[in-house]
């Protein structure tokens, strides 16, 4: 009998397979890749970024993610700027065209908790958010 940490375990992995499968299927066809996707999301979600914070955030070197952010200044998704305190820091930030790819790509998240979680209560959506809070702290 599998205990409860590895039943946990493959939820997780399980959750994570079927996310990760859902994110493939939803941008094979707007002619943007999964990392530009994700830097996508996290500069909608955050905001502007240096370059250096950026690719930890993403997890890769700084050299890998300036080749992707050359590529996404020639989609017009990011643009790079000066920081304004920081003379040595470019800044990355996303144009409206970027934007609106975050808007969009938002929506279909909403739309995905919505059907996963509607079988949830107001309680139990509550309880999770806490949950996953305090996993995200985690990392």
């Amino acid at each position: 009998m599998k205990t409860t940490e590895d039943q946990l375990n493959h939820a997780m992995v399980e959750f994570y397979e079927k996310l990760s499968s859902w994110e493939q299927d939803v941008v094979k066809d707007n002619g943007h890749t999964l990392a530009q996707i994700h830097t996508v999301e996290i500069l909608g979600g955050h905001g502007p970024m240096r370059m250096k914070e950026l690719a930890e955030k993403i997890g890769v070197t700084t050299g890998t993610l300036t080749v992707q952010i050359d590529k996404m200044v020639k989609a017009d998704l990011v643009t790079r700027q000066p920081h304004e305190t920081d003379r040595r820091s470019i800044l990355v930030a996303l144009t409206k065209t970027g934007h609106q790819l975050y808007e969009e790509h938002d929506a279909l998240h909403l739309q995905l908790t919505g059907e996963l979680t509607v079988k949830f209560s107001d309680e139990e959506r509550v309880q999770l958010l806490s949950f996953m809070q305090r996993i995200n702290a985690e990392f």
